[in-house]
């Protein structure tokens, strides 16, 4: 098992530290519908890009 030699001081122990904090996800704002999604995913509503990828089964019932 490895031990230290000698004791690291606070100022290295938070230098080393200073990597660890945590940071939210990365959002976007969607150019058709404005709603606010996360990066490289689809909003709740199925559009990615600009464009509608998904169309959600209570659209499809509303148009038949």
């Amino acid at each position: 098992m490895a031990v230290q030699q000698n004791r690291k001081s606070r100022s290295k122990r938070d230098m080393r530290r200073s990597h660890d904090a945590l940071t939210g996800p990365t959002l976007s704002v969607d150019k058709e519908t404005g709603e606010i999604h996360r990066r490289h995913h689809m909003t709740a509503d199925g559009f990615y890009r600009g464009r509608q990828v998904i169309v959600r089964a209570e659209e499809v019932e509303n148009v038949e």
